[in-house]
């Protein structure tokens, strides 16, 4: 990878865009250290052009959420010939789906809590359609993450609440059965598990708050299971990783119940890298400092249509640079856009 100018793709146009902007200045810092040629680019509607502009080997996928996270912007880098972090399109979209990816879970007998899903036309009849599935139950919105839009709902009062809520995230909410037990993540690296860590919130969730606030959530490395637990944890997650396709640093969301049950919840295809996320602390656990596990990110990019990796790749076309461009292996990092 020496030599190589490599674009950080941050911030985005969805609800975890502030999410993202701390992840790609976490990832671009690490870059730097390392030696690279880096240029932070803010991702918005003209990011194509800008892509085009910024002369980039490669880019460091470091977005959340809709546009950037669900197969949107690695297509785009896929036409435009960059090899890029991360999965594919395909596996983007599966992933950041959470409908479909439960489907592709019973599909390869990966356990998941039972569900049921909402349309907005269908939404005032929400109560209705719930029928004798239960409380309490989970809401959350088909296409998000960060625990953006998720309420767990404790009987009939609150259900039209937290619908109406993930409906203001997407058109179509998911309801899903609650599983009580320990929330358990498993880090993965190019298919290879590098552990379980167990969080323990000091709110009723692991919610958007308890992720990014320090000090809200309590962490156990390795977590708090048997042996022999541990492992089906591993491999269900392993398991589940290789049914939805992705690649690269993936993180998988399990609930682990007292009795012998483990529940995939979903598969993250570009988990969040800062300081208090999780597969920064999973990789430590196996090894690798943060910068160690960028450089491994980084290494594993590719176009997967045309499987061209990111060393020696030629630079696609349109990417002149402008002549004022300062250039070299230590040259300040440009801004292509800033999004205020």
């Amino acid at each position: 990878m020496a030599g190589r100018r490599v674009g950080v793709l941050m911030g985005g146009m969805s609800s975890e865009r502030d999410v993202s902007l701390k992840t790609g200045e976490a990832v671009a810092e690490s870059l730097q250290r390392l030696g690279h040629d880096v240029v932070r680019i803010f991702v918005d509607g003209d990011v194509d052009r800008v892509l085009r502009q910024s002369r980039i080997d490669v880019a460091f996928v470091a977005l959340h959420g809709k546009f950037g996270e669900d197969g949107c912007i690695q297509g785009l880098l896929e036409i435009l010939g960059i090899p890029y972090t991360g999965s594919g399109v395909l596996a983007s979209a599966l992933a950041m789906d959470k409908l479909k990816s439960k489907e592709i879970f019973r599909l390869h007998n990966v356990a998941t809590p039972p569900y049921y899903s909402l349309r907005e036309p269908d939404a005032d009849r929400a109560l209705a359609i719930h029928g004798s599935f239960g409380f309490p139950a989970v809401v959350k919105p088909r296409r998000e993450g960060s625990s953006v839009g998720v309420s767990i709902v404790h009987d009939a009062a609150g259900l039209a609440e937290a619908v109406e809520q993930a409906m203001r995230f997407d058109d179509e909410a998911i309801v899903e059965r609650f599983i009580k037990g320990k929330e358990v993540q498993v880090g993965l690296l190019d298919g290879r598990v590098l552990g379980a860590i167990e969080i323990v919130p000091k709110r009723e969730f692991y919610d958007y708050q308890a992720k990014y606030t320090p000090g809200m959530t309590e962490y156990f490395f390795p977590a708090r299971l048997s042996p022999t637990r541990y492992r089906c944890v591993l491999t269900l997650a392993e398991k589940a990783n290789q049914a939805v396709g992705c690649t690269g640093a993936v993180r998988i969301d399990l609930i682990v119940t007292d009795g012998d049950n483990e529940y995939v919840l979903e598969v993250n295809s570009l988990p969040g890298m800062t300081p208090t996320s999780l597969l920064p602390k999973i990789a430590a656990g196996a090894g690798y400092s943060y910068d160690k596990l960028v450089e491994a990110i980084l290494a594993g990019a590719r176009c997967h249509v045309g499987g061209a990796r990111s060393g020696g790749v030629a630079s696609p076309a349109g990417h002149e640079p402008p002549a004022s461009e300062e250039t070299g292996s230590n040259a300040s990092p440009a801004r292509a856009r800033l999004v205020s």
